[in-house]
């Protein structure tokens, strides 16, 4: 129940809810169908939220299971006292455990415990209590001299005791907690090169120093790679004399001691020694796993945007992979994605084929037809791009054309998933293909590809590689999910991501359709192998069968809502005919009539067309009408509101694409190249990724300009996300070109 009130503080929400989702989770349901069908006991939580509430569920229970392990390690050592176990039992974070039981915890031979095994621990407690007012240390020291226990003489008993001493300064939990947050709060890092003489991309940081707690996250990225390629050197900054002044105010006594001096010393090889070096790695730590939390976050948002652009349907494409000297793939797709054609062209450089590669072209065209071309965005896609243009310049052809991240086609292409789709054809070849169905369906296309190879993040090979997998495979569950899949044309890797659905259960259900034919409808995933019942249940929703026996197996409408479903239709007067013609948009209309607000009974027959008209007429005089009508609706049908909301909008428009919200496609009809380019220009382009530190546009050249974040609006921006996400279409004009570097400044401000 702890860890229920945590969460639901955390994160702002009713603790009911909270444990109605925790039980949720813990019976085994995925994210994705409790965000679409458990509404009612979530309180509507998004799959963002859902997603968070789950893993802040399992550090929470992580950290319960570590106190545990701990509580047993101390108590068997006989060390365990009331006051550790509370103390332990109260730790908030695992960083707090793991400190409270660093002086139990079983460790390589110290110095500290090599002066134990001598006999010299009572002589470091006489030190520490400092009760001896006369005499001097050494006159203490001398009972404890024992050249057998490599103690020859009382500098030796001493030095030992010191030691111990220092290592108990050193565990010391709520101390090293102080010292910590000191070194947070008001330490600098420091980088300097290794070599100062040599030129590296990490000039900007010889010589530099900034404040821990505000490094910005890109810069101790990049810092981070610069050390690990050895062109950086990095450390921690803080002036240790403060934290020796505070040590030696809790350890020595006020009035002073026969072992002041010892002490001090002791002290002061305590930080440098122990402590420094520790916190200096923790400061590093935390600052890195600060860094690349973002990192993760920022690379799941431009992955969210980048699979929700919105799908160019019913589009016939060629579809060329440029290249230079092994030619452009060329691939030529109908409507559906269906390879119809291909081959290879040869427009640049060395061989220049210009009327080889139009006679093409126009040959294709011809014989297939032709909405669109895309390209590659890779090597010679600009050269490409010239030539295309010229090309439909000059044959007057209404066809456009646009440019495509082709981030991760190679990666797909010479995949085994990819030869077992395609075991026909050559990696080239399936590479072009790809690029095509990118634009006819970039989520269908990309969730084939591992999402660290989509290039929209920063950074992602230099982050932990598992947060980065949970992060990003919850994004693409997200997304799969909020959109939905037809279940007679996915492939195994869009049916995988379904909730519910592993991969051998996608590949038997591709196994099943090929043997059986089309699904007729969602019951029959039942004799799908090794799909049960909860499997069933998690995935039945987000799977589409059009023009099955069942119309709503087309909705997002879940079969467990169809009978309520059924009664809503009969009572307003709508069909399964107009469900499968594409909904029923009069739908408002028919449940005022149906409802009306204040009605005393219920009503006992279908709405006619004169009661559908007076409910217009009085709803007219009040625009709350409606909300009262489904309010009236959802108590007669015995279902929630939200639930009843989303019979309703997919009753209205069945399994509407959310992606048609987001920004369209740009095509273009024009080519620019980097040498027109000149500063003050206006031009639109395409948001590519977004980083921490700004946003890449691309402008219609092969080089993305930046957009840096001061220069994204008028006003203050505390991050690029809030201001533009991948796929979005931006007004910029050019600041600067480097044209030796290739680079572009761009900036949005008016």
């Amino acid at each position: 129940m702890d860890n229920i009130r945590k969460i639901a503080a955390e994160l702002g929400l009713r603790s009911t809810y909270v444990e109605n989702t925790v039980k949720l989770i813990d019976e085994g349901n995925t994210i994705p169908f409790i965000a679409r069908y458990r509404k009612e006991v979530t309180g509507g939580m998004s799959d963002v939220t859902l997603r968070q509430l789950e893993e802040r569920l399992t550090y929470l229970r992580g950290l319960e299971e570590r106190k545990e392990e701990v509580l047993r390690l101390i108590d068997e050592q006989g060390k365990l006292t009331e006051e550790l176990a509370q103390a332990i039992r109260e730790a908030e974070v695992l960083q707090r455990v793991e400190d409270l039981y660093k002086p139990y915890k079983k460790k390589r031979a110290t110095r500290a415990s090599k002066a134990r095994e001598r006999g010299l621990e009572p002589l470091a407690m006489r030190m520490l209590l400092q009760e001896d007012e006369n005499g001097a240390p050494e006159d203490f020291a001398k009972e404890y001299v024992d050249p057998e226990k490599e103690v020859p003489d009382e500098g030796a008993a001493l030095q030992g005791a010191c030691d111990i001493l220092a290592e108990l300064f050193a565990e010391d939990a709520d101390r090293i907690a102080g010292i910590r947050e000191r070194t947070w709060e008001h330490g600098r890092l420091a980088t300097e090169a290794v070599d100062p003489e040599e030129k590296t991309v990490y000039d900007m940081y010889y010589g530099k120093e900034e404040p821990v707690r505000k490094i910005p996250n890109h810069r101790v990225l990049a810092i981070n790679r610069g050390e690990k390629e050895k062109k950086l050197k990095v450390s921690v900054e803080v002036e240790p004399e403060v934290i020796l002044r505070s040590m030696g105010e809790e350890i020595i006594r006020e009035h002073g001691s026969i072992y002041t001096k010892l002490l001090e010393e002791t002290i002061a090889d305590a930080y440098k020694r122990l402590i420094a070096p520790a916190v200096e790695r923790e400061t590093r730590n935390r600052l890195t796993e600060r860094a690349e939390e973002e990192a993760v976050k920022v690379f799941a948002k431009n992955t969210e945007n980048l699979l929700m652009v919105p799908p160019v349907k019913n589009k016939r494409v060629i579809s060329i992979d440029p290249g230079y000297r092994t030619g452009c793939k060329v691939a030529a797709l109908d409507g559906t994605g269906r390879l119809v054609a291909y081959g290879t062209v040869y427009p640049t450089k060395p061989r220049e084929d210009i009327a080889g590669t139009e006679r093409t072209l126009q040959k294709i065209i011809d014989k297939y037809g032709c909405d669109v071309i895309v390209i590659g965005n890779g090597t010679a896609s600009r050269e490409t791009e010239e030539v295309v243009a010229a090309f439909l310049k000059k044959t007057g052809s209404p066809i456009q054309y646009t440019i495509v991240n082709e981030a991760g086609a190679s990666v797909y292409s010479a995949s085994k998933l990819a030869a077992e789709e395609y075991p026909d054809l050559d990696v080239t070849t399936r590479g072009a293909m790809s690029l095509g169905r990118r634009l006819q369906d970039p989520l269908a296309e990309l969730v084939k590809i591992d999402p660290k190879h989509i290039g929209v993040g920063q950074y992602q090979h230099d982050i932990n590689q598992k947060a980065l997998d949970v992060a990003l495979t919850g994004v693409v569950e997200n997304c799969v999910n909020r959109v939905g899949v037809d279940l007679n044309t996915a492939s195994p890797s869009l049916l995988s991501y379904v909730a519910g659905i592993n991969m051998t259960i996608a590949k038997n259900i591709v196994a099943w359709r090929e043997e059986n034919g089309r699904f007729k409808s969602r019951r029959e995933l039942l004799k799908v192998a090794k799909l049960g019942p909860k499997a069933y249940e998690q995935c039945a929703g987000f799977l589409r069968i059009s023009g099955g026996k069942e119309p709503l197996d087309a909705t997002a409408v879940h079969p467990e809502a169809y009978e309520v479903t059924r009664q809503i239709m009969d009572r307003v007067g709508i069909s399964g005919e107009d469900i499968a013609s594409g909904g029923a948009g009069q739908l408002d209309d028919l449940i005022l009539a149906a409802y009306p607000v204040k009605r005393e009974q219920k009503p006992k027959r279908r709405v006619g067309l004169d009661g559908l008209k007076d409910a217009l007429k009085d709803s007219s005089q009040d625009p709350g009408r409606l909300s009262e009508s489904i309010d009236a609706m959802a108590k007669d049908m015995g279902v929630g509101r939200p639930t009843l909301n989303d019979i309703i909008a997919e009753l209205k428009k069945p399994a509407r694409d959310p992606r048609e919200d987001a920004p369209a496609v740009v095509f273009r009809g024009d080519v620019r190249s980097f040498e027109d380019l000149k500063p003050g220009m206006e031009m639109e382009g395409t948001v590519r990724n977004v980083v921490d530190f700004g946003a890449f546009v691309d402008i219609g050249v092969k080089q993305d300009g930046l957009v840096h974040i001061s220069q994204m609006s008028n006003k203050y921006v505390s991050h690029p996300m809030d201001v533009v996400s991948v796929g979005d279409t931006v007004k910029v004009r050019i600041l600067q070109i480097d044209r030796d570097r290739g680079k572009i400044s761009l900036t949005m401000k008016r």
